[in-house]
């Protein structure tokens, strides 16, 4: 009866994971049809919003009758249970996603300011870094790694603090930029956003893998 569970919760980490991967792209197309003025792709990711809270269902259903029918011991349990609150996170990264091709489809006026969107680059770049972490963590059990998420997110705020001073800036050199300023504003805190929710997600990482229930704080907080 082991076997058959622990073969049925391989499939529900690799159902998971896949979910990750897909929460990834969402934020990549996200901000890549932004800085573009990709409209098409933005549209199409607003069209298939309802992917990713699907395979939540999938998973949370999964997991609930994982827990219901095969009773797991305790170590298997928070396994299971730890797959169910990181869902939830990985859910709430693809509606900050899509959110960002929202804007997309939204942002009218010209011109943009270089400088910023280089920025918006660096965030993608790096929440996407966390995600592939926290999931590779996940897998690995590799507690030092999700720890680490912290001070990867801290490079996501420096940033997040540069690019609010940039775009003040520009639009005091440049007035006919507050337009696209505005959604530039919306973009960086969506970005914020998804580094905190990974932050969460590595928290529940080390719960998997300790069994510790804690919110992982900023070590220069401490």
């Amino acid at each position: 009866m082991h076997e058959i569970f622990l073969d049925e919760l391989k499939k529900l980490n690799t159902q998971f994971m896949e979910m990750g991967v897909l929460v990834n792209d969402q934020i990549d197309q996200g901000t890549r049809s932004f800085v573009a003025h990709d409209k098409t792709t933005a549209q199409k990711m607003i069209e298939e919003a309802d992917v990713v809270p699907k395979e939540t269902i999938r998973i949370e259903k999964k997991a609930l009758d994982l827990m219901a029918l095969q009773q797991p011991v305790a170590t298997d349990f928070r396994v299971v249970i730890s797959i169910l609150k990181a869902a939830t996170d990985l859910e709430r990264i693809g509606e900050n996603a899509i959110s960002l091709a929202v804007e997309t489809v939204r942002v009218k006026g010209n011109p943009r300011i270089p400088e910023v969107e280089e920025i918006i680059s660096q965030m993608t770049h790096e929440v996407r870094k966390m995600l592939i972490e926290v999931l590779t963590a996940y897998v690995q059990e590799d507690e030092k790694t999700a720890r680490s998420m912290v001070v990867l997110r801290e490079a996501v705020t420096v940033n997040y603090q540069k690019a609010r001073k940039d775009i003040i800036d520009g639009i005091e050199k440049e007035p006919n930029a507050a337009v696209a300023s505005a959604s530039y504003f919306v973009i960086i805190r969506l970005l914020k956003r998804i580094s905190d929710h990974i932050v969460n997600l590595a928290s529940w990482v080390i719960y998997k893998i300790t069994g510790e229930l804690f919110e992982l704080a900023d070590p220069k907080a401490e």
